[in-house]
This record gives structure tokens, C-alpha cells and sequence, in this order.
């Protein structure tokens, strides 16, 4: 897929590797849009991958003064589980939380979403409303665009292909301002937009002072509703405010017919998601769906991983990685994905290709401590790193995880073909939650899909394991 791949460990190495390789490089953190379109040969031009997921510090949320920063590294979880995000710019969070499933947003970066432009992509909505600034490096120096001037069309930027992304700004949510994000997709989970929103309102007492409505997958790029922004203003949310409200952001569309949606559907939820917003915010609900305590399947973690020294991957160098606890030196791999790594190369044959696209979770593993889908890692992300596999969860050759011991007792294994993926991301959740609640349960599997029968076999085999475990502490503990 890919002639050479770099892994870099400075800001700097990166942007000397893309002034020197120009168009014929990309960027690569998580990799989850990137690896799709690499192996589907829809970037010939691509022969240079740079791997900045190591990067020190990149992964961080910082705060100066009423001003947040987002490192180019941070994750989609790290948003969803930031109280700073959650309290002081929520729509952002809960477009975050919206995206694909736990193993997608443990390694998907907000600034991926970002550069990739589509204007289905749900967290570039919130952040246009939140009147956000990217920050973009060459060698050349830096240039700070806001976002609503970064974008051409669909899927087009001003970046030039000598430009990293670094840092995303934005102010926070002062006091009197209150915002959420709401999105419609044909499913609950693992859904692109139909149509997705962002609102943000500031308040003196009932009436509002000042609007930002935006809209994602209803224009080539977001957009903003104007009439509707400055006919709020000065307006308590009666519902007949709201309702014009809605009329007038609707006009604001352009929406298109496609695969997922008809024009018109658009633009009849583009008023319906409005007057939603608006309402929520009129009483003060707009955090009700937002979890407190959401499963994230990444562990002590959270996602992080210790830096490595610069190298180069050659045809000739092997990949140096532990799995399962044990050191692997790998030949002939540096050109794959992770998944066909382990199951061509290491002959470790319990992670499935089901998808190859990120959608089944059939192939799930833990990397560095975090549950992901290996078909969404490169190969060369593997060395020096730790991996565990479904051949790796028993705790002996005589005792299985409770996970595992629990989906035999509940019946919850049938072809099996998918079971590995569920037993991951299970071993997870126990890890993180050991007594998790259903929805827990339901949030932790919404990337792993069964193809045979339903789910309830699956989710009382979560809930027994968890009772295996807890018995199995309590006599460790006496």
C-alpha cells in the first residue's frame, strides 16, 4: 500500500519528510479514513506514510484562559471523557461521542475528522459553531484559518500538501451560553449523518442574546443559518419562536439526494432537528443522553502510548513487537495492515476478517492497552508496541477469562466467527467497568456486529461474566 513508512517523534521530522516527499506523503495518526481509501487504491499518487502517533504531548486538551486546545493526537474517546470538553463545550463532545464505535474513536483524531472534510463528518459541525481556528505547519512556519474558511467543497481545503495540522482552538462556553449537538443517522450506531446540527445559544435569562446554528450534510460544506440566527435574538423559545426558527433554518440548506437520503428528507429534518435543539435547550436537557459514565474500551490507557525513536521500514526490516506476552520479530509485514499481520505473518488466525473497513469488529484487538479494529492499523504501528489477542485473554491454559467462560454457559457463541470481537471488547468493558449497567454493555459492542441471531444470548453472556468475575475476586480476596 504504501513504498516507505516513517514513524517520527517531533513536529519538525514531519514537516522536513512532507517538504521533502510533497503530495506523495500523508499524514497518518489514526488512520481510520486514510487505510480505507489506501487499500481500495483510491490514492495512487500516495507512496509516503508518516506516522505522527507518536509524537510526545500531541494528545493533549489544555485550557488558557477561556480558550481550549486540541493536540493534533487527540482522540475522539479523549473528547467523549474530558469533563473540561463535557462542561465547557458539550456540542463537542456529544458529536464526538457520536462517532463510529469504541475501538474507531480510540485511535480516529478529532483533526483527521477535520482535514478529511466531509460534511457528513459530525465533529466539524460542532466546532465551526464553536468558531474554531486550525493551526497549520510547514517548514516554512505556521498560519492560523478558521475553520469556516477552510474548506473549498466537499472534501477539498486550503492545507497544502507540505502543511501539517497541529492544534485546534476554540473558546469555550462562557456562563450564559449552552449548546448541544444532535445528529440523525439510519442507525444507532456506526452511522454517517443524514443530517446533523449543532446549536449554540447565550442567554439573559429567558431570552436570547446572541444564536449559532449549524448544520453538517446538508451543503457541500457546513453551514450556518443566518435568518435563523438573528431572528432568535431578542426572543424568549416560545414554540412558536422555535417553530419559525426552524422554517427559516431550513431555508438555509441545500441538500442533495444520495444514497442515504432524499433531499427533501433533508430538508424536513433539518426543521425537525432544530426545534429538537431548540426545545432541549429551552429546558435544560440538552446533557440528558450524554453518558457519565461511558465504556470506552481503553483501559489505565486511555489511549496513550509511549513514545519510540524515529525509524524507517524497509522490505528487509522486520516489525519488533510483543504479543500475547511474548516477543515477535516479524519479516515481510511492513506493508499490511495490522490485521493481516497477525493472521498472515504471526499465524495468530483468531482475530477475523470480517469487514476490512473498520464496521464488524470481528477483528478487534488490544493495542497498548486500547481495544482496536487491527484492519485500521497499519502493521509498522505494531513495533515496538503491545498487543493482546483472543488467543492471549485466558488467564491459563486451564482457566478462561470469565468472558469467555461466559459466553459458553449463556449460549452466546454460534457460528462464531464474530465471537472473537465480542470477547474483546468485553474483556474490556469488565476491565473498565467490572459491573456495567446495560446500556454500558450495548455502548461497548456497537462496533462488533453478529450476523446470526440477535444480541440478548451475548449481552446476559456480559452480564454473567461479570458475576464470574466478582466471584472469582472475592475468593482471591479471602
Amino acid at each position: 500500500m504504501w513504498k516507505h513508512y516513517y514513524t517520527v517523534t517531533s513536529i519538525g521530522e514531519a514537516l522536513q519528510l512532507l517538504a521533502e516527499r510533497g503530495a506523495r506523503a500523508r499524514l497518518i495518526a489514526g488512520g481510520t479514513d486514510l487505510l480505507i481509501e489506501l487499500e481500495r487504491g483510491q490514492r495512487p499518487e500516495v507512496d509516503t506514510i508518516i506516522d505522527i502517533s507518536r509524537i510526545p504531548n500531541l494528545d493533549r486538551i489544555q485550557c488558557y484562559g477561556d480558550e481550549i486546545r486540541l493536540g493534533a493526537l487527540v482522540t475522539h474517546n479523549q473528547v467523549v471523557a474530558s469533563s473540561l470538553i463535557a462542561e465547557r463545550a458539550l456540542p463537542l463532545a456529544q458529536a464526538a461521542w457520536e462517532v463510529g464505535a469504541p475501538q474507531i474513536r480510540n485511535r480516529a483524531t478529532i483533526a483527521g475528522n477535520v482535514i478529511t472534510g466531509s460534511p457528513a463528518n459530525d465533529t466539524i459541525t460542532p466546532l465551526w459553531a464553536l468558531g474554531a481556528t486550525v493551526t497549520l505547519a510547514s517548514v516554512h512556519g505556521e498560519r492560523s484559518v478558521p475553520l469556516n474558511q477552510f474548506y473549498t467543497g466537499v472534501r477539498r481545503t486550503v492545507m497544502r500538501p507540505d502543511e501539517m495540522l497541529t492544534a485546534i482552538h476554540f473558546p469555550a462556553l462562557s456562563a450564559d451560553e449552552r449548546g448541544m449537538f444532535i445528529k440523525l443517522g439510519l442507525r444507532h450506531t456506526q452511522a454517517i449523518s443524514v443530517v446533523n446540527i449543532a446549536v449554540i445559544l447565550r442567554f439573559e435569562g429567558d431570552v436570547v442574546r446572541s444564536a449559532r446554528l449549524t448544520f453538517g450534510c446538508v451543503a457541500p460544506t457546513i453551514i450556518n443559518a443566518p435568518q435563523a440566527e438573528a431572528y432568535l435574538v431578542g426572543k424568549a423559545l416560545t414554540d412558536e419562536v422555535i417553530a419559525e426558527a426552524a422554517r427559516l433554518a431550513a431555508l438555509a440548506t441545500t441538500p442533495i439526494s444520495d444514497i442515504r437520503s432524499s433531499a427533501e428528507y433533508r430538508l424536513a429534518m433539518a426543521a425537525t432537528l432544530t426545534k429538537r435543539a431548540l426545545r432541549a435547550l429551552r429546558s435544560g436537557e440538552e446533557r440528558r443522553s450524554f453518558p457519565s459514565a461511558p465504556a470506552m474500551l481503553w483501559g489505565s490507557s486511555q489511549g496513550r502510548a509511549a513514545p519510540l525513536p524515529q525509524f524507517t521500514l524497509h522490505d528487509d526490516q522486520p516489525i519488533q513487537t510483543t504479543i500475547n506476552g511474548k516477543p515477535y520479530t516479524l519479516y515481510g509485514g511492513n506493508h499490511k495492515t495490522l490485521l493481516r499481520l497477525l493472521r498472515e505473518n504471526a499465524k495468530l488466525v483468531g482475530t477475523k476478517e470480517g469487514c476490512a473497513e473498520g464496521e464488524c469488529g470481528a477483528c478487534t484487538v488490544f493495542l497498548d492497552g486500547a481495544a482496536v479494529m487491527a484492519c485500521m492499523v497499519p502493521a509498522p504501528r505494531a513495533h515496538g508496541a503491545e498487543i493482546v489477542t483472543v488467543e492471549g485473554l485466558a488467564e491459563s491454559a486451564e482457566r478462561l477469562h470469565p468472558i469467555q467462560q461466559a459466553f459458553i454457559e449463556m449460549g452466546a457463541v454460534q457460528c462464531g466467527y464474530c465471537t472473537p470481537g465480542f470477547l474483546m471488547s468485553g474483556a474490556k468493558l469488565l476491565e473498565e467497568h467490572p459491573m456495567p449497567d446495560e446500556s454500558q454493555i450495548k455502548d461497548s459492542i456497537a462496533g462488533n456486529l453478529c450476523r446470526c441471531t440477535g444480541y440478548y444470548n451475548i449481552v446476559a453472556a456480559f452480564k454473567r461474566a461479570a458475576e464470574l468475575q466478582a466471584a472469582r475476586q472475592s475468593v482471591t480476596a479471602d
